[in-house]
């Protein structure tokens, strides 16, 4: 079974990568690919962009990577209530190529930040928007309060509710159904 993991962001300091990379590290018997967005970087896009470029292949590479996974864990980064820049743009590039991006791949969907809200408007936001685009979210998590409920040293979740609550969201996971 394989499983790509990726943040809904660009920073280099994602505590979103962190926390998609230890969800996906829970699966047994997975293969985990942690991706980056950095890595999918293209323009702006827009209308005349993709005029004068058409579809952009690496939005393109994007889907064919989610086309290799079994399990998609996908921690968005919430910037003002809603997702990151990065992850909008690849989005929309990717949605000119294929309507759903996500493929109906099983999604565990989570988001953190640094507040007490754990990046949960953005994921109301992606529980009703990523469902016409393929997202067949299984999950859904948020991590409230990120520096105070995660060990970074150790790249776990520190808080033993917290904890205990994803691992029940991956013990419980179904693919089919």
């Amino acid at each position: 079974m394989k499983i790509i993991s990726f943040a809904g962001s660009n920073s280099s300091k994602s505590i979103n990568r962190k926390l998609s990379a230890y969800g996906a590290s829970l699966f047994e018997n997975g293969s985990v690919e942690s991706i980056d967005l950095n890595d999918y970087e293209m323009p702006l896009f827009s209308q005349d962009r993709e005029d004068e470029i058409g579809k952009h292949p690496v939005a393109q590479q994007f889907l064919d990577k989610l086309q290799e996974a079994d399990i998609l864990v996908l921690s968005l980064a919430e910037n003002n209530g809603n997702y990151s820049a990065a992850f909008k743009n690849l989005f929309d590039w990717c949605s000119r190529i294929q309507k759903e991006v996500f493929q109906n791949k099983p999604m565990l969907l989570m988001a953190t930040s640094p507040g007490a809200r754990g990046g949960k408007s953005v994921l109301e936001i992606a529980e009703s928007n990523l469902l016409r685009y393929g997202g067949k979210i299984k999950a859904v998590f948020s991590l409230p309060s990120f520096y105070e409920n995660f060990d970074l040293e150790n790249n776990v979740i520190s808080n033993p509710d917290f904890d205990s609550q994803l691992k029940q969201i991956v013990k419980d996971f179904k693919i089919n159904g």
